[in-house]
């Protein structure tokens, strides 16, 4: 039995994000439509809490080949990471058969991780930005700052980019090494004033976007915080918002963002208007006018894992990428 092992770089090369941002939008249908098993993340934390590991299993049904996707992400989470020059999330996807049970593929997790993120937020911002949006603040210099500036380009005509990081000297290599010009702020605040397009991308435990410095219009992506203790957005930020998130089960679980919003009496669970995947289904409107303010939250499922991995294994299949590696027995052959 062979199992196909595919590196960052192999992941980087097979998942372009014009492709990702498409075969999220067909994965985030399906699984708003049933198709799809997707349990709560299992988290075991580190005794000393400055990491943890997390278990992110699933099942996808694929109807064009009458089978589905089974897999799981094990992903570890080390915050402190980005001082020391790593990435915060690191590990891998796996792939299992689903007539037998067997291990397909074995690929690396950041970088998937890192592309579908900002792919899902750009079916987001494809859905509920305003169609002239291009005036776009990123809070944040990391990995994800970097990927949803590629998925911001992918979906509207960005016409001006400002950027923010608590590490001065991140943002100034983020605007370094960007192919546009992009601005680095002093401030939050000065990064989101006017802009009609933020993307939150920080490991901010904490507030740092107010729902004060909102311009009418405006329409948000939160990507960052993913524990029900850490939050990016205010509670006047949630609450003025029209909210839409990836998986309203994950949210209302998960979410410190949803959740201290909800603590503080501002929004109660009907603030969620729905999942992204029913917004694609036309069940239900979230823009209703230029002046709404519009908010995806994105937690990161694992749907959204497998559906990508799904899509690098047939393309690695197709050009011969990534390394064959015998892991167990051959399958027994039958009659």
């Amino acid at each position: 039995m062979n199992v196909l092992v595919l590196s960052h770089a192999d992941v980087g090369r097979l998942l372009p994000m014009s492709a990702c941002i498409e075969v999220m939008a067909d994965a985030l249908r399906a699984t708003s439509a049933g198709g799809a098993v997707l349990p709560l993340r299992s988290m075991v934390w580190m005794p000393d809490r400055t990491g943890m590991i997390g278990l992110m299993p699933g099942y996808l049904e694929r109807a064009e080949r009458g089978a589905g996707t089974l897999g799981l992400k094990v992903v570890s989470i080390f915050p402190g990471n980005h001082a020391a020059g790593y990435d915060s999330h690191q590990g891998v996807v796996m792939l299992f058969d689903t007539r037998h049970g067997f291990p397909l593929a074995i690929m690396d997790a950041s970088s998937i991780t890192a592309i579908r993120t900002a792919a899902c937020s750009g079916v987001a911002t494809r859905a509920l930005a305003r169609d002239d949006a291009g005036d776009l603040a990123i809070l944040g210099s990391g990995v994800q700052a970097r990927t949803h500036l590629a998925a911001m380009r992918a979906v509207r005509p960005v016409r001006r980019v400002r950027v923010w990081s608590r590490n001065a000297g991140n943002a100034e290599r983020f605007a370094a090494d960007s192919p546009i010009p992009v601005e680095v702020m002093p401030t939050a605040r000065a990064a989101v004033d006017g802009a009609d397009l933020i993307c939150t991308t920080t490991a901010a435990r904490e507030p740092v976007l107010e729902g004060a410095w909102l311009a009418p219009g405006t329409h948000v992506n939160a990507v960052g915080a993913c524990f029900a203790t850490s939050r990016e957005l205010d509670t006047a930020a949630v609450a003025r918002a029209r909210l839409v998130v990836d998986r309203a089960e994950s949210a209302r679980n998960e979410s410190g963002d949803f959740l201290l919003a909800r603590r503080d009496g501002a929004i109660g669970d009907d603030h969620i208007l729905g999942e992204l995947g029913d917004l694609l289904l036309g069940r239900f409107t979230a823009r209703r006018s230029a002046d709404d303010i519009t908010l995806f939250k994105s937690l990161g499922i694992a749907i959204e894992d497998l559906a990508a991995a799904h899509h690098i294994y047939a393309q690695a299949l197709a050009q011969g990428a990534g390394v064959s590696v015998p892991l167990g027995p051959d399958p027994a052959v039958h009659p």
